[in-house]
């Protein structure tokens, strides 16, 4: 079945709060004078983004002490200085009018009691600067966004649309081919700008705040099309996942008074080698590790059904008002998935892989770069997908649904003005077309071998056995090991049970675990390559923060299936220079 052509202005490849808010930057600055798709492989509302609970970060209030400066150094101090300095002041500076426009916009956010919109204390921040809407604001904004969208004409939905590759020739980029679930048909789409939004890689491991849907496809295909990858070796871990389900318990919890126990009943954070001043509101990094040595030390509970390891997270003495005003949906969870009230009894929890600081290669207006720092034309990325680089190797929460925010604003700016200015880009050639088919196609003919299903399983155990919270070089390589024999035996065995092509999601999981294998790929050379620790990135053979030879970014290019390049570049640093953390 040859790909047939769909063509827009500007394309856009995911459909959470950056991919929105780029629409609606798009549709409220130029109208009808630019057309729009959004490619999403869920239906519109079903994105990720929605999971987002606790915050998004913004600095609304100076009179009373805080400050777009404070805003900036608590998260280049929270990245471990690996932050482009010049993205960070861009970001906070944007944040503010974001979250007013947002209000402008109909958005539910919380209140004070005398009618200003409410903040509560974020891990690693001076300040309570994370603009909350109840623990529901990734679920709140996307509606926002959305009912803004649906004043405007000229834009349509792909619901259920999966795309699998792009095309970059020459430095420029020239289109994307997706497949239509709902006739089973291989699409070109062409346009004269493009922007990724697809957002993380959190399935490479199983216990994971993430949905099933967040593959890292925009980074795969990125990876495939010979884009540079930027810090893929910083994966964080949330402190409190939910045990056994892994499911996201906000920070915000503890930012309304929740604290950590052990089970000795202690509450550790509190230990000098832990974050004695901001305790459990110290960065994630920070948390996680602590929690994780809890359990080495032999200080955890053991679930018994599952296994897993958990500490405590404790919101009794909260009350039941304020755990129903401020942490509705966390109770709900709790209760419907543990079969516990958080009124009533702590929550077990343990650090779940939750955010990827690494992404791709972006400036800090989110233009795509190749590995010599050239745009690469027509090609921008957003959110979490993008490495822009805001959160360096460690991300404060609450500034995840707020670069959303200001990286969407700005890529669909620069989108659009660059579409109004450029012609439909040529190409690409049909060879390359040619080879899509043959290679999504073929994967329905093999007529037997085993399921991707496994294979993925393996995957998702040793990325979190060998790529955790604590790492060591000796661990990694033997993962690197085995995500090679599960990259061949995907290559040479992998087998599509549902030969049909109309909503064939054996074939799309297939394809997911082949983007998961290209991230596991990129995650792990990276991080055995940086041979210090930093932010998220801990080696036990190297404790030591290295700033004379590992302060610069990874850059990860693809060479041949199953190598790669890497090579580094400076960090931005042009207001503080890097110091030791302390919580």
């Amino acid at each position: 079945m040859p790909a047939e052509l769909i063509k827009h202005d500007i394309l856009i490849i995911g459909s959470g709060i950056a991919g929105l808010r780029a629409a609606a930057e798009i549709k409220r600055k130029y109208g009808d004078k630019l057309d729009v798709g959004i490619i999403s492989k869920v239906h519109l509302m079903r994105s990720h983004s929605i999971a987002a609970e606790g915050g998004t970060a913004a600095v609304l209030y100076p009179e009373e002490g805080d400050s777009l400066a404070l805003h900036a150094w608590d998260t280049i101090k929270g990245s471990d200085f690996l932050a482009d300095q010049d993205a960070v002041w861009t970001f906070v500076k944007l944040m503010p009018e974001e979250i007013l426009l947002l209000d402008h916009w109909g958005m539910p956010w919380s209140r004070r009691e005398d009618g200003r919109i409410a903040q509560r204390p974020f891990g690693g921040h001076s300040y309570p600067r994370a603009t909350m809407s109840t623990d529901k604001v990734g679920h709140n904004e996307m509606r926002t966004l959305y009912n803004k969208l649906l004043q405007y004409d000229k834009w349509e939905r792909y619901d259920e649309w999966f795309a699998t590759n792009f095309v970059v020739e020459d430095g420029v980029y020239k289109g994307l081919y997706a497949i239509n679930m709902k006739d089973g048909k291989l699409y070109l789409f062409k346009s004269k700008a493009a922007i990724i939004a697809t957002g993380g890689v959190g399935r490479l491991y199983a216990f994971t705040t993430y949905s099933h849907t967040a593959t890292g496809d925009g980074l795969a295909m990125s990876f495939r099309a010979g884009v540079p990858v930027k810090d893929p070796e910083f994966v964080q871990f949330h402190p409190t996942g939910i045990v056994p389900q892994g499911i996201l318990i906000t920070e915000g919890a503890r930012g309304e008074g929740g604290v950590l126990l052990n089970n000795k009943g202690e509450r550790f954070m509190l230990r000098n080698d832990c974050a004695p001043k901001m305790k459990e509101l110290a960065p994630r990094d920070v948390v996680s590790r602590c929690m994780v040595k809890e359990y080495l030390e032999g200080r955890a509970f053991i679930d018994e059904a599952s296994g897993m390891p958990y500490l405590l997270l404790d919101l009794t003495h909260l009350g039941e008002e304020k755990i129903n005003d401020k942490l509705p949906s966390i109770r709900e969870i709790a209760i419907r998935y543990d079969g516990i009230d958080p009124v009533e009894q702590p929550i077990p929890v343990f650090p779940s892989a939750h955010y990827h600081m690494g992404g791709i290669n972006a400036d800090p207006y989110y233009r795509v770069l190749d590995e010599h720092g050239n745009w690469i034309r027509g090609l921008f990325t957003a959110g979490e997908a993008s490495a822009a680089s805001i959160h360096g190797a460690n991300r404060l929460g609450s500034n995840s649904t707020a670069e959303c925010l200001t990286s969407g604003r700005i890529t669909g700016e620069l989108a659009a003005q660059y579409a109004l200015n450029s012609d439909f880009p040529d190409g690409p050639d049909p060879k390359r077309t040619k080879q899509e088919e043959d290679w999504v196609w073929g994967l329905l003919k093999r007529e037997r071998g085993e399921p991707s299903y496994g294979i993925k399983h393996e995957l998702q155990e040793t990325m979190s056995k060998d790529f955790y919270v604590f790492r060591d070089g000796k661990g990694m390589k033997e993962g690197l090991s085995k995500i090679l024999e599960l990259r061949k035996r995907f290559i040479n065995n992998a087998y599509i049970e549902d030969k049909g092509y109309i909503y064939n999601t054996d074939l799309v999981a297939a394809i997911e675990t082949m983007n998961l294998l290209d991230n596991a790929l990129i995650v792990s050379k990276s991080a055995i390559n940086r041979e210090e620790s930093r932010g998220a990135h801990f080696r036990t053979d190297f404790p030591k923060r290295d700033d004379n030879n590992w302060l610069k970014h990874t850059l990860v290019i693809r060479n041949g299936n199953d190598d790669v390049s890497i090579l580094y570049c400076p960090v931005t640093i042009n207001t503080w220079k890097p110091v030791e953390r302390k919580y």
